[in-house]
């Protein structure tokens, strides 16, 4: 079971902070808002959606490396980590 279904509801609680962060984004493009204005807003969803991603990927480590039951799983979950820190970075 992924360590995620653990903080489910705490995850999808901030998912849906951003959804309602990006619809205001399109509310301010939609409404010409100024390119100031606007930039905050990006500023503000990209740091959000920052947080949520090193709290996801501090978990996975925490959960499939750290505290892995196994030398295998402790491999496989750092190999995850390392696929997805490559995407991220990309």
């Amino acid at each position: 079971m992924s360590h995620t279904v653990h903080q489910k509801d705490k995850l999808i609680a901030r998912v849906r902070r951003l959804k309602g962060q990006m619809e205001g984004i399109e509310r301010a493009l939609e409404g010409e808002a100024g390119c100031g204005e606007i930039l905050r807003q990006l500023a503000s969803v990209r740091g959000a959606l920052a947080g949520l991603t090193a709290e996801v990927m501090e978990d996975h480590l925490r959960h499939h490396v750290v505290e892995a039951e196994t030398e295998a799983g402790r491999r496989h979950g750092g190999e995850e980590l390392i696929e997805v820190i490559r995407t991220y970075l990309k």
